[in-house]
């Protein structure tokens, strides 16, 4: 299903129509996550708050909406020879269980570097792991390998149209559980989840903004959207290792044209605010998760327009995946 924007004249991967059928096909595979509150961190933001919480999504990730929606979207002669895809964590671990949901085989390509939890995760649901080298080129060049000589079908991690419809569903959990949203900070890294939940919120409510939350260290985004083309950098610096991927041709036009804005915070700041997700909200938050309530307590935020013009904000606690031993390390720093 495709989306045209009457504006931009312009077509997108999904739209609303591809979303709520993505939300009735994983229905079955996927927890609807509960939205938190907390009267402390909304004073500390000065704004009410809505966590949506994706860190308690099987998996521990919201990436399993995306992965199941792709696998169960796939024929069935399609599915039998497998799966494949690459990636340094929570989109490696849900394709594996979704492959294990449909009972196919799951190859799945892991840069060396990848923290050890997130590769637990892949071997206890049954997917088999292959290495490579830390690079994206390296990656993707075993992916294309693996899939030669299998036959298995290729799952982008985000660059997928069945991806972007699954995360898409986030939004329509949302906005019921918290109807009175008016703005929606979002990860963003290869642009899958805020690409959905973006094309989500604005169907149901044109008005609502979508802020996506970036670590400086990996701010290709911020400096995409500044330079109006997709930005690569040649290396990226930061603890939120699910956010170090760029976007990609089908992410990318829903970022230029539809989120309003992105927020860059440093390391120090996601590493408070996984903190403040732990003492106050009770919730273990990795660093790709923590980004967003990073990027409300920001100052970059407090000082813009979209500070003045929001009151209640969702934000999308993306995941849980914490590599504590790296945490450990980080916090003595």
């Amino acid at each position: 299903m495709e989306r045209k924007d009457n504006k931009e004249n312009q077509i997108y991967a999904a739209d609303i129509v591809s979303i709520r059928e993505a939300q009735l096909r994983i229905a079955p595979y996927i927890h609807r996550t509960p939205v938190l509150t907390s009267t402390s961190l909304d004073f500390i933001a000065g704004k009410q708050l809505f966590f949506k919480c994706e860190c308690f999504q099987k998996g521990g990730a919201f990436k399993i909406r995306g992965a199941s929606n792709a696998v169960f979207s796939l024929e069935d002669g399609q599915a039998a020879k497998g799966v494949v895809t690459h990636s340094s964590g929570n989109h490696a671990a849900a394709v594996s269980l979704a492959a294990k949901l449909r009972g196919i085989p799951a190859y799945i390509v892991i840069p060396k570097n990848a923290p050890k939890c997130k590769v637990e995760n892949v071997k206890r649901y049954g997917g088999q792991v292959i290495w490579s080298e830390a690079t994206i080129q390296s990656r993707e060049t075993v992916a294309r390998k693996v899939q030669q000589e299998t036959g298995a079908v290729l799952i982008h991690p985000f660059n997928d149209k069945n991806i972007i419809s699954g995360q898409g569903t986030i939004s329509l959990e949302l906005l019921e559980q918290a109807p009175g949203i008016d703005t929606i900070v979002v990860p963003i890294s290869g642009g899958g989840l805020i690409s959905g939940v973006t094309l989500a919120a604005k169907a149901l409510n044109p008005s609502i903004r979508v802020l996506a939350a970036e670590p400086k260290g990996a701010d290709d985004a911020a400096r995409s959207k500044a330079e109006g083309r997709i930005i690569t950098l040649p290396e990226t610096d930061t603890i939120a290792d699910g956010l170090r991927a760029f976007l990609g041709e089908l992410t990318w036009p829903v970022v230029r044209d539809l989120v309003d804005d992105i927020i860059t915070v440093d390391d120090v700041e996601i590493i408070e605010a996984m903190r403040l997700c732990y003492e106050i909200l009770k919730v273990a938050v990795e660093p790709s998760g923590a980004v967003g309530l990073a990027a409300v307590l920001s100052q970059r935020f407090k000082q813009s327009a979209a500070w003045n013009e929001s009151s209640k904000i969702g934000i999308i606690l993306s995941g849980g995946n914490v590599d504590l031993g790296v945490l450990w390390e980080s916090f003595h720093r």
